[in-house]
């Protein structure tokens, strides 16, 4: 009885050893190592014979999930993408919510409206993307707790907006709808793209853009969605209902928010050397044009259904437009993924830029003299501005290698950097927008784009177009400074 235990402890040992022993060797395959150099790591078989006992009688079963591709992969992009849809859709389309808010007199008579509702969306918006430098740091020493994040940042999510719902204070708005949202958003959103990097490699790129273009998914339905709700039940509940309907869309999918790897080898996550990384002077150009970049991109997504308004047009066709601008967005996420896994990110980003910035002057400040030149304005922006953050993963790559955890890092920073400009450029905007021009002196002949409202949205535009053009340029110097040095 003795011996036939010994030989079942000695079984398990050797059994635990060999499985501990080609998990390494599968990660190893997966960072690009060496197969043979990989593989000697293992002993013999013979070594690893094992006497016999009922734990030789079960086949082996594949540690890992394939990269790039089955149901592992594809499930959790098709997850990250609803993750992504939800969480980003809603702030992108606040434009609607403001409008709605902005022409209801019980918001509107209260003190300091005027300045704290276009706050409320990049509030929520900005908070979630600078959560990066503080997320990833607390999920790489606690990966076990990162699922558990997923569902606790859903439930806050769903709370702020059915929260928010049973009041009309200005102030409780931008605590529920703006900062408790923010904070759901963050603890739903960082675990949930952090798995990107285990998933995908070779298709990085495309992955990337896909998960992204939910954004403009997101942005694109809502304001076509919202309008009707907002006309017949009013602010308050359209935002309940809107709380329950994405509760009860994101639930299937988050059992598929989850990793490729395991975690519960070695304790925490060893953190990557992103101090070191930080001196890369590259890095430091995409992190500048980043942030330049930020402050202006998401204003026209506040401001352009007001913009409709001024142009005499009525809720649905101000939702139109903002919906066509998120729209155009999803596309340009995808299509710049896809050329990212084959072209110089550096060019594209540039091209990006440039464009979008053209569209500024020339489409929103000049030809948006009616609505169908604005709508051509947000179409156009979108497809060619949108693509800038699935360029992220692009620029990374290079610098972190196969580094799960220094890409995030990094990522965190792209995060950070551009929440920075989310947030300020609300306040920046308002203030332009509602100092530029007085109600006697409204201009009722429109001329171009700048004219519009009487010259309220003149300052707004150019403040757009010079921060897209200053990114753009920071891009181009960078991009100059890397041909130079390779």
């Amino acid at each position: 009885m003795r011996s036939s235990k010994t030989s079942l402890e000695l079984a398990v040992h050797q059994a635990e050893k060999h499985l501990e022993l080609q998990l390494d060797l599968s990660l190893d395959l997966d960072l690009g190592l060496d197969p043979e150099s990989a593989s000697s790591a293992l002993p013999s078989s013979a070594s690893l014979a094992l006497p016999s006992s009922p734990l030789t009688a079960f086949p082996p079963e594949p540690l890992l999930a394939p990269l790039d591709t089955g149901f592992g992969a594809w499930s959790y992009l098709a997850a990250a993408f609803f993750v992504e849809g939800i969480v980003w859709g809603y702030p992108m389309a606040y434009g609607t919510f403001l409008n709605a808010y902005l022409t209801d007199t019980q918001y509107v008579s209260q003190p300091h409206a005027a300045s704290a509702l276009p706050i409320v969306g990049p509030l929520s918006s900005g908070m979630i993307y600078c959560s990066g430098s503080v997320m990833n740091p607390l999920m790489a020493r606690f990966p076990r707790f990162k699922r558990g994040f997923v569902w606790i940042g859903a439930l806050l999510c769903f709370v702020s907006l059915f929260s928010a719902s049973y009041t009309t204070n200005v102030v409780h708005l931008v605590v529920l709808q703006g900062f408790l949202y923010g904070i759901g958003g963050s603890l739903l959103y960082a675990p949930a793209i952090s798995y990107l990097a285990e998933w995908f490699v070779r298709r990085r790129g495309m992955a990337n853009g896909v998960i992204f273009a939910g954004t403009g998914i997101g942005g694109f339905l809502f304001p076509l969605i919202l309008p009707s709700l907002l006309v017949k039940f009013g602010p308050s509940k359209c935002l309940r209902i809107l709380s329950i309907a994405l509760a009860a869309i994101l639930l299937p999918f988050l059992p598929f928010v989850k990793g490729r790897l395991p975690v519960s080898r070695g304790g925490p996550e060893v953190p990557g050397q992103t101090r070191s990384e930080l001196n890369n002077v590259s890095f430091w150009f995409i992190l500048v044009a980043n942030t330049v970049h930020g402050l202006g991109f998401f204003v026209p997504f506040i401001w352009l259904p007001t913009f409709a308004n001024a142009l005499g047009a009525g809720p649905t066709e101000s939702s139109l437009s903002l919906a066509l601008l998120n729209g155009s967005v999803a596309i340009s996420g995808v299509c710049f993924g896809v050329l990212a896994d084959k072209m110089n990110p550096w060019t594209l980003a540039l091209c990006s830029a440039t464009l979008a910035t053209l569209a500024t002057f020339l489409l929103w400040g000049v030809v948006s003299t009616t609505l169908g030149g604005m709508i051509a304005f947000g179409v156009v922006y979108g497809l060619f501005g949108g693509g800038w953050t699935s360029l992220w993963t692009s620029f990374i790559q290079p610098i972190a290698a196969e580094d799960p955890a220094l890409a995030n890092s990094l990522f965190g920073y792209l995060l950070l950097s551009r929440g920075l400009g989310n947030i300020l450029s609300t306040p920046i905007s308002t203030a332009l927008f509602v100092g530029s021009a007085s109600s006697s002196s409204v201009d009722h002949h429109v001329r171009t784009g700048f004219d519009v409202g009487g010259g309220q949205f003149e300052k707004v535009i150019i403040y757009t177009g010079a921060c897209l053009a200053v990114g753009a340029l920071v891009i181009g110097c960078g991009a100059l400074v890397r041909r130079k040095a390779a």
